[in-house]
C-alpha cells in the first residue's frame, strides 16, 4: 500500500479522501490555491503545497504544478477526487510519466469513455442497450438535421466531449433544428474546445439510474448495486438515493449485469459509474445506456451507507496493484440511504451565491453523515463549485431514511449567505418524492412551488440573528469582558432557514 498520497482536489471530496487515508495510516498531501490557504482540506492534510492563484485554471487545473508538488513531497500516488483533473487523460498520462500512480482508470479508458460518441459505439458493440440516435461523420448542419429527424422528435443535440448539460439542446420540431445546432455547437466549442455533436432521442418521463462498478487489473469487475439520481436540475443532481425505489428485481439484475458487461468491454480498472435512463415500471421497464463516469461520483456515500464498503479504500487497494478486496458475492445491500447536496445558492433562480459563513453547524444523530469542506468563518468565493456539504442519511427502510434526512436538514445551521436548505426540505416534502413518482424534469416543472419566497417573519428572524452574531463578534474584538449569554441557536432549536 502507498505510504504517501497527494489529493489533487479541494473541499469536501479532498477531506473525505484524506479521512480514509488517515484510517489506513497513509501520509496525506494537500494542494491549494492562494484563496484556499486556510481551507479545511489544507488543515486536514499532513502537509500542503501552494500551487497558484485563486482561479482553478491557474492552480488546481495546472497539471505541471500538481505533478511538481507530488515530486517535491515524495507522493507515490495522486487521488484526483471528482471534477478538476479526475477525468483528464492527459493528467493520467502525466502521472504515469512522472512515476506517480493515478488513482483511477488507465488514460486510454478515460479517452474512450470521455467521448460520448465512442462510448455509445463501445456499449452498442457490447450488447448494452443504447438510446436511439447517431453521430454524423460530416458534422454538417444538413446531416445533423437528418440525424435528428431519424431519431424522432423530441430529440437532444449533445456535445460529444461534453458533460454537465453544456452543449446540449432539446429539439421538439424541425423548425427548432437550425438554431439548436448553432447554439449547441458554439457552447460545446467554448466549454470543451470541441464542437462535435451527436443526436439522441429524448426519453421523456424517464428516471436516471446509475450503477457503481469497480474493477482491477486482473480482470475482476463487480457492481455495488444502483443509485437513483432522478432529482436533478439543469442536468446537475440534487438528491440521490440507494437502492433505487420501484425497481423490480428482474430489471435490477439486468441493469447491473449490463453495467458489469460495459466495464468489462473497456477493460475497466478502479471505481466508475455506468449511467442509464429508465423508462416505464415493473418488469416491463426499459433502460438505456447514457454515459460512463470514469471516476468516483459525488453521490458515492449512499452506496457506502448501504453496502458498508469504503470505496476510497477499495480505490487505493486497486491502484496499488492489488485485487479487488471483495467479490460480487461479498457485496450486499442493507437499508436505504439518501444524499442531499447543500449548496450556497439562490434556489429561486438557481444561481450560486458567495459570502462569509457567519454561522455553520452540521446536524448529527442516528444514521446521519455529513461530508463537508467548509468551516464557520470561511468565505465562499466565485472561484469554485458552491457545494457546501453533502448530507447523507441511512435508515432501515426508505421512509425512515427520508424522515431522518428531513429532520437533519432542519438541524443544519447556516448563516451569512443564501443556501438551499429550505429548497431541499420542500423537495423531500413533496408527495411525488415520497412515493418515488418523479422524473428527470420534475424539479424544473415544480420549481415555482419548491422555491417559494422566504416569509417576512423568517427574514426578520434571520436579520435579528445576524445582528446578534455580528454584535458579539464586535464586542469580542474590542476586548469586552465575557459575560454569560444564551446562544440564540440553542433557544430557537432547529430552524430550516
Amino acid at each position: 500500500m502507498f505510504g504517501r498520497v497527494l489529493v489533487a482536489n479541494r473541499g469536501e471530496i479532498a477531506v473525505r479522501v484524506m479521512r480514509t487515508c488517515r484510517q489506513m495510516g497513509i501520509h496525506t498531501i494537500a494542494v491549494y490555491s492562494e484563496a484556499d490557504r486556510d481551507a479545511p482540506h489544507v488543515a486536514a492534510a499532513d502537509e500542503a503545497v501552494e500551487i497558484g492563484p485563486a482561479p482553478a485554471a491557474e492552480s488546481y487545473l495546472r497539471i505541471a504544478a500538481v505533478i511538481e508538488a507530488a515530486r517535491a513531497t515524495g507522493a507515490e500516488a495522486i487521488h484526483p477526487g471528482y471534477g478538476f483533473l479526475s477525468e483528464n487523460a492527459v493528467f493520467a498520462d502525466a502521472c504515469r510519466q512522472a512515476g506517480v500512480v493515478f488513482v483511477g482508470p488507465p488514460a486510454d479508458v478515460i479517452r474512450r469513455m470521455g467521448s460520448k460518441t465512442a462510448a455509445r459505439e463501445t456499449m452498442r458493440a457490447a450488447g448494452v442497450p443504447v438510446v436511439p440516435g447517431g453521430t454524423p461523420a460530416s458534422q454538417s448542419d444538413v446531416d445533423l438535421a437528418a440525424a435528428v429527424a431519424a431519431a424522432g422528435f423530441p430529440a437532444l443535440l449533445k456535445a460529444s466531449a461534453g458533460g454537465g448539460g453544456k452543449g446540449m439542446r432539446t429539439v421538439r420540431s424541425a423548425a427548432d433544428v437550425p438554431d439548436a445546432i448553432d447554439a449547441a455547437r458554439r457552447e460545446a466549442e467554448r466549454a470543451f474546445g470541441d464542437g462535435t455533436l451527436y443526436v439522441e432521442r429524448l426519453i421523456e418521463g424517464a428516471r436516471h439510474i446509475e450503477v457503481q462498478v469497480m474493477g482491477d487489473r486482473f480482470g475482476n469487475v463487480v457492481h455495488l448495486f444502483e443509485r437513483d439520481c432522478t432529482l436533478q436540475r439543469r442536468h446537475q443532481k440534487v438528491i440521490e438515493e440507494a437502492p433505487a425505489p420501484r425497481l423490480s428485481p428482474a430489471v435490477r439484475e439486468a441493469m447491473t449485469g449490463a453495467a458489469v458487461a460495459a466495464a468489462r468491454a473497456v477493460g475497466y480498472e478502479n471505481a466508475g459509474t455506468i449511467e442509464f435512463l429508465l423508462h416505464g415500471d415493473g418488469d416491463a421497464a426499459r433502460f438505456y445506456f447514457l454515459e460512463m463516469n470514469t471516476r468516483l461520483q459525488v453521490e458515492h456515500p449512499v452506496t457506502e451507507a448501504v453496502t458498508g464498503i469504503d470505496l476510497v479504500q477499495a480505490q487505493l487497494a486497486v491502484a496499488a496493484g492489488g485485487r479487488l478486496p471483495f467479490s460480487q458475492a461479498d457485496v450486499r445491500a442493507s437499508g436505504h440511504a439518501v444524499e442531499c447536496r447543500v449548496y450556497a445558492e439562490d434556489s429561486r433562480r438557481l444561481l450560486p451565491q458567495t459570502g462569509r459563513l457567519i454561522r455553520y453547524a452540521e446536524p448529527s444523530g442516528e444514521g446521519v453523515r455529513v461530508d463537508s469542506g467548509v468551516a464557520e468563518g470561511q468565505r465562499v468565493t466565485v472561484h469554485y463549485d458552491p457545494l457546501l456539504a453533502k448530507l447523507v442519511v441511512w435508515g432501515p427502510d426508505r421512509a425512515t431514511a427520508l424522515a431522518r434526512a428531513r429532520d437533519a436538514l432542519g438541524a443544519f445551521q447556516i448563516l451569512g449567505l443564501r443556501h438551499n436548505l429550505a429548497f431541499l426540505g420542500s423537495l423531500l416534502d413533496r408527495p411525488e418524492v415520497r412515493d418515488a413518482r418523479t422524473h428527470t424534469r420534475f424539479i424544473e416543472d415544480t420549481l415555482a412551488e419548491l422555491a417559494a419566497p422566504v416569509s417576512d417573519a423568517r427574514r426578520a428572524a434571520a436579520a435579528a440573528l445576524a445582528a446578534f452574531v455580528i454584535a458579539v463578534g464586535a464586542s469580542a474584538s474590542a476586548g469586552a469582558p465575557e459575560t454569560p449569554r444564551a446562544d440564540p441557536w440553542d433557544v430557537l432549536g432547529p430552524v430550516a432557514w
